[in-house]
């Protein structure tokens, strides 16, 4: 848990050694092989998992095509939104880009240390906002750049996913066909 402790931290949330200890009372450390989904459409898996090592991405499956929705990278947390928030069935898969080492938490769990610790509370406060952030300006980007801008707005912002990920995934989160993208990049 280095690594999620130490990214935590770097957003400027004071981890009291008190708060890290009851955060691994209640993790325990699961892997996941290239390709492994962590989190299933259709279905409450009932648990977050912090990654420590490795990159996921989430995506929908629209029609048979898998429409990728996000990444994420050592240091982050991700779960399915509709299990964590609203009970229900996950309406997407989050699944290992590459072997992934990660630590579960119950959904319960991490709920409780969210409502019942402030350094979780504030914590929580800026990933969400991290990521609202994210989602506006990715809608932003599709809405009003072209291919090649979009694509040098997420190399920019996404250096890492852009060395780990598959062509065909960057492609589908950016809004464009496999072959525009590999144009693209060949031209750089």
């Amino acid at each position: 848990m280095e690594t999620v402790i130490a990214k935590i931290r770097s957003m400027g949330v004071d981890l009291p050694a008190e708060s890290v200890n009851r955060l691994m009372q209640c993790v325990s450390r699961r892997c996941f092989t290239r390709r492994q989904k962590m989190v299933e459409a259709g279905a409450r898996g009932g648990y977050a998992y912090f990654i420590e090592k490795g990159i996921t991405r989430s995506y929908w499956l629209v029609d048979g095509q898998e429409i990728t929705t996000s990444f994420s990278l050592e240091g982050s947390v991700v779960f399915s939104m509709d299990e964590m928030y609203y009970g229900k069935e996950s309406e997407e898969y989050v699944e290992a880009v590459e072997a992934v080492e990660a630590y579960a938490i119950a959904v319960a769990d991490l709920r409780k240390l969210w409502t019942e610790d402030a350094a979780f509370a504030r914590w929580a406060l800026l990933i969400h906002q991290d990521e609202y952030r994210r989602l506006h300006r990715s809608h932003k980007e599709r809405l009003t750049l072209a291919a090649a801008e979009r694509y040098e707005a997420f190399r920019t912002q996404f250096p890492e996913v852009c060395r780990r990920a598959r062509l065909g995934d960057i492609a589908s989160y950016l809004g464009l066909t496999l072959p525009t993208l590999s144009r693209l990049r060949a031209k750089k």
